[in-house]
C-alpha cells in the first residue's frame, strides 16, 4: 500500500531483457535502506526488490507488467517516481493507492502558470471516465493528485501541479505525447463491484 506521496526520483542505470520481461536497475537516494522483498512504487506501479546494488535496487518486471503499464518505454537514463510502501501508523497524506496500474494514459499539454503548471491528460475510452468525480483523487506516474476539471467528452483530466510535487517528482520531463500510468481511485472500485455483484 502507497499514498501517492513520492518520496523522490530515481534514474534507471540498466534494462535487460529476461525471457520476455525485463530487470531493471534504478539509482535511488534510500537504496542502503531497502531489504530484499520490499515493495518500492516506480511511477506507480509496485515493484519487489529482488536485488540490491550499490546505489541501486534491481526489479524483475513480468510482461504483463511491461504490457499494462509505461514501465516498458523506460531506458537508461530515464527518470522514474519512487516511493516505498507506507508503514503502520505513517500518515496517510495522499490517497489509498496500491500500485497495481489500471492503464496508461497519454499527456495532451503542460502549461506552466505562474508557480503552478497546469498538467492535461487524456484517458483510454475503456474503462472511461467512470471512477472519476470532480475534485477526487487519482494517481499519475504514484504521485497522489486531485482532479481539478473533467472533460468527459474530450476524455481529459486537468491537473494543477504545485512547485512542492513538480520539484520532487518527473513531472518536468512530461511532453505532449507520453505515455504515464493511471490508477484509479480504489474506493471507487471497490464500489462500483460491490453494487454489480449485489445487483
Amino acid at each position: 500500500m502507497f499514498t501517492g506521496l513520492v518520496e523522490c526520483t530515481g534514474r534507471v542505470r540498466a534494462c535487460t531483457g529476461i525471457q520476455g520481461g525485463a530487470r531493471y536497475a534504478i539509482e535511488t537516494p534510500f537504496a542502503a535502506e531497502l531489504e530484499l522483498g520490499d515493495s518500492v512504487a516506480v511511477n506507480g506501479c509496485c515493484l519487489t526488490v529482488d536485488a540490491l546494488e550499490e546505489g541501486c535496487a534491481c526489479f524483475d518486471l513480468l510482461a504483463q507488467t511491461l504490457r499494462v503499464t509505461s514501465l516498458g518505454l523506460l531506458e537508461p537514463g530515464s527518470l522514474c517516481n519512487l516511493e516505498r510502501a507506507v508503514r503502520v501508523g505513517d500518515r496517510l497524506g495522499g490517497h489509498m493507492v496500491s500500485g497495481h496500474v489500471d492503464t496508461t494514459g497519454e499527456v495532451e499539454s503542460v502549461r506552466a502558470e505562474g508557480q503552478d503548471h497546469l498538467v492535461r491528460v487524456r484517458v483510454p475510452e475503456s474503462p472511461g471516465l467512470r471512477y472519476v468525480i470532480d475534485k477526487g483523487s487519482i494517481a499519475l506516474d504514484g504521485v497522489s493528485l486531485t482532479i481539478a476539471r473533467i472533460d468527459r467528452e474530450a476524455r481529459v483530466l486537468e491537473f494543477w501541479i504545485t512547485p512542492h510535487t513538480w520539484r520532487r517528482t518527473l513531472m518536468p520531463a512530461y511532453t505532449p505525447g507520453m505515455r504515464v500510468n493511471l490508477e484509479w481511485d480504489m474506493l471507487a472500485k471497490y464500489a462500483e463491484n460491490f453494487f454489480v455483484t449485489q445487483a
